[in-house]
């Protein structure tokens, strides 16, 4: 009777908690047995590592084979292979300079290759911060894992390149790379908020939204230039801190949409799924241990949804939760993961089913009853989260005439200037920018004057705003201070920031 140690990371969301793999031979008749609340995905892993090892030419042990993950009762996910065979053949005197306190991941083929996987990045850094600070990885995922500067970490692109390693006797074949699938990355540096012609009101908002934090909602004819704005919103946004990029670096490895070659993810990212998204596909799901989705991906950058209109109504009731708290929690019989989702929400839409009822309307083919469903689509509580919402209206031959307008970094070093006020104002809090103070802090710590306040007392007793509508008012009248130089919102800055919630208002 022998036993032999090694660890893993289980990653249950973001969260990921190390798990010590036991391995027992024992005398009796050839069995290979895994306990300790493995998944679906780990209880296979018997038959990888017996063809993996018989693949390295290496006997697999004629032994009943127990193999428990401790502790027992956490739910178990995640690339366990690497470590069950090395706990295994440690046991077996194969590998006998195994160290029980390494942490190896990755999964093995058949041949006995190690694949790269998903989620290394936070796998290693809950690793590092529970004292394990070795780490072995496919060679496939060594720049993502090294990314964590407090690791020692080192690659294997074989399990038989592990067992020289680790004082076996065995040849090392030569390794064949192969190339780490990632999503292709966007490329936002020639998005420049000069290509937008005209639409200086939609342009404010934007900046307004960038500055702020705020989610923003764009109604107009097609061609008027609402994808272009939406899109060039990353580029207004300020980089992300170290512990941000880490946090949504490690969101998009567990997304499997990584490419480490760049480093941390240092730019607000930006997602826009297409309007036949499934609410898995944009919050998160799965089978198993879900997956994030857009809206996680999203984190600390933004979420275009384009043709708002048309996507499902179950995906757009889902995106409720996230506005509010900015985290999703996702239930599955396997798990419950729960992700970060603080986004800035982008809505395009246009104005009916053919796009053409703004200004007359005389172009228009809609009846009166598919336009007020169109936009119905959206729901009241939904857009009851939205901070701005401007009409996009098309714009005269006259701009194709004119000089561009400003450029995303005139328009960008303007929103720098008000997020730092904004730092300076919320500091010591759990706030960075105006989109996130509840409404009660601010009418307690930072109540507006009473000239200032009476406009916006009159629109909730009117019903023309709600009591949540009244307290995002506020808080873009902050931002509209903010971008002023002001120590305070005044009446124009509650009357503008009225004018930007109501659709319908703009002059």
């Amino acid at each position: 009777m022998s036993i032999g140690r090694s660890r893993a990371v289980s990653l249950l969301g973001m969260d990921g908690h190390v798990v010590e793999v036991e391995a027992h031979l024992a005398l009796g008749l050839p069995a290979f047995t895994v306990v300790g609340r493995p998944d679906a995905a780990i209880s296979e892993a018997r038959e990888r590592i017996r063809a993996a090892v018989q693949s390295c030419g290496l006997t697999f042990p004629p032994r009943r084979i127990t193999v428990n993950l401790l502790p027992a009762d956490l739910p178990k996910a995640g690339s366990f292979d690497v470590a069950m065979a090395m706990a295994l053949l440690r046991a077996a005197g194969v590998a006998p300079d195994a160290p029980e306190r390494a942490v190896h991941l990755g999964e093995l083929g058949l041949d006995g290759r190690i694949h790269p996987v998903r989620g290394v990045l936070p796998a290693v850094h809950a690793a590092v911060r529970a004292g394990f600070t070795r780490v072995v990885v496919p060679t496939g995922n060594l720049a993502e894992a090294s990314l964590v500067p407090e690791a020692e970490v080192t690659g294997a692109a074989h399990l038989a390149e592990l067992v020289a390693r680790y004082g076996g006797d065995v040849e090392v074949p030569v390794p064949v790379a192969e190339p780490v699938a990632v999503a292709e990355a966007r490329d936002l540096a020639h998005n420049d908020l000069s290509d937008v012609l005209g639409q200086a009101d939609a342009r404010f908002a934007l900046e307004v939204a960038a500055a702020g934090s705020h989610h923003l909602f764009l109604v107009g004819p097609p061609g008027t230039g609402k994808t272009m704005l939406a899109s060039r919103l990353p580029g207004l946004l300020p980089d992300l801190s170290e512990a941000e990029a880490v946090q949504v670096t490690s969101l998009h490895s567990v997304a499997g949409v990584f490419d480490p070659s760049g480093g941390l993810l240092t730019r607000p990212p930006l997602e826009a799924p297409h309007h036949t998204a499934s609410a898995a596909a944009v919050v998160g799901g799965g089978s198993g241990i879900p997956r994030p989705g857009a809206a996680s991906r999203a984190h600390l950058g933004v979420l275009m949804l384009d043709e708002a209109p048309e996507f499902a109504t179950r995906v757009l009731e889902t995106l409720r939760q996230p506005l509010e708290s900015g985290h999703l929690v996702i239930d599955r019989a396997a798990g419950s993961a729960r992700y970060p989702a603080r986004f800035q929400l982008v809505l395009a839409a246009n104005p009916c089913p053919c796009g053409l009822s703004s200004g007359n309307g005389s172009a228009c083919t809609c009846t009166s009853i598919q336009r007020r469903r169109y936009l119905s689509r959206l729901s009241g509580p939904l857009l009851d989260r939205v901070d701005l919402q401007v009409d996009v209206l098309p714009s005269n031959a006259a701009v194709l005439a004119g000089d561009s307008g400003e450029s995303t970094a005139v328009v960008a070093a303007r929103v720098h200037a008000a997020r730092a006020r904004m730092r300076r104002r919320w500091a010591g809090t759990p706030w960075r920018t105006n989109a996130e103070v509840p409404g009660s802090w601010l009418r307690r710590h930072h109540r507006l004057d009473r000239e200032a306040a009476a406009g916006l007392t009159r629109a909730v007793d009117r019903g023309t705003l709600s009591l949540r509508g009244a307290d995002r008012v506020v808080r873009v009248a902050w931002t509209l201070a903010d971008l002023a130089g002001r120590d305070r919102p005044g009446t124009d800055e509650v009357a503008a920031a009225m004018t930007l919630r109501i659709r319908g208002s703009h002059g």
